[in-house]
């Protein structure tokens, strides 16, 4: 939709990519640099769908003609584009529907909040020939592992429908300040969304929060160290770095909810980074049923400071 004529009429034959979609949202991402507020007016103007009026909640279909008015935005000359560059992530797994990556720490999953663009800006742009390609789920940018993306529309409500329910299971490694003692244990603390003084995002457990479900499994534990399997039942933001630091076992490297002077000296032997990873995530496939279990190995960096554990355990 990049090459529509700004000054005359548009038809547009509606594909995979834009069936089931929501008219505003498709038209929000395929009339970049045209505001919303504009956008609406449209909607209530001279946009068609089979030469009929619909409002901003129509849901498109595969073959709806879409008529789509004459627009007027910002010469491309007069605006400074962000160069996003090209990148395909290690895949791990991958069909007609969906495409899992190993996301490496440090990216973001998409562009917003001071970030130019994400993880699936530049898989499209890797990928210029994929009709549809939409984030399933998010992890935090200093988060690795297994990130989920829909490579067709009806996979994307498909799975989405499938977290809502809590039919997918996903697993995370932490590693955590402190000596854990339970083998198994459920943590069950609501979860608040704020805003800091200087606008970040933040959360903390507080009454009437959001209902937050996670449960810990130790895996393994070195002096003043634990290895924590985190399964999600409940996918708050934060939830898994939040319900951890309340509980006085904050994630090893975590800038946010850690102990910071610790993650100074944890800097200096080698961890430059929140040791939290997603290994892997389990659901029954969206379109045929078969049972998939997706797992990410480990990063390098968090192999090489559970090694140094180790050795100094020995």
């Amino acid at each position: 939709m990049n090459g529509l004529s700004k000054e005359s009429v548009t038809f547009l034959e509606i594909d995979e990519s834009g069936d089931a979609q929501r008219i505003d949202n498709f038209l929000f991402r395929h009339l970049k640099g045209v505001p919303k507020s504009h956008i609406y007016r449209m909607l209530r103007g001279e946009v068609r769908v089979n030469k009929k009026r619909v409002d901003q909640t129509y849901r498109l279909k595969l073959g709806d003609m879409l008529r789509i008015p004459p627009v007027r935005v910002a010469r491309q000359d007069e605006v400074l584009e962000v160069y996003i560059p090209a990148v395909e992530l290690p895949v791990i797994y991958e069909d007609d529907a969906l495409l899992a990556v190993n996301k490496p720490a440090g990216i973001a999953v998409h562009g917003g909040s001071g970030v130019s663009f994400g993880v699936i800006e530049q898989m499209r742009n890797a990928r210029p020939q994929a009709k549809f390609l939409e984030l399933v789920h998010r992890l935090d940018r200093e988060t690795s592992g297994v990130l989920l993306l829909a490579k067709k529309r009806s996979a994307l409500t498909a799975m989405h429908e499938i977290m809502r329910e809590g039919k997918s299971d996903k697993r995370y490694l932490a590693l955590v300040l402190g000596q854990w003692n339970n083998a198994r244990q459920h943590v069950r603390l609501p979860l608040y969304k704020y805003d800091t003084k200087e606008g970040e995002k933040r959360v903390m457990v507080k009454e009437g929060g959001q209902a937050s479900h996670t449960i810990f499994t130790l895996q393994k534990s070195w002096p003043g160290y634990s290895l924590l399997e985190a399964e999600l039942k409940t996918g708050r933001t934060h939830q898994i770095r939040v319900h951890l630091s309340h509980l006085g076992f904050p994630i090893a490297g975590d800038d946010k909810y850690g102990d910071f002077a610790r993650n100074r000296e944890l800097a200096k032997q080698g961890l430059k980074r929140m040791f939290l990873h997603a290994q892997s995530i389990a659901f029954n496939h969206p379109l045929t049923g078969e049972e998939l279990r997706i797992e990410a190995p480990l990063a390098s960096e968090l192999q090489c400071f559970i090694a140094r554990l180790d050795a100094q355990g020995s």
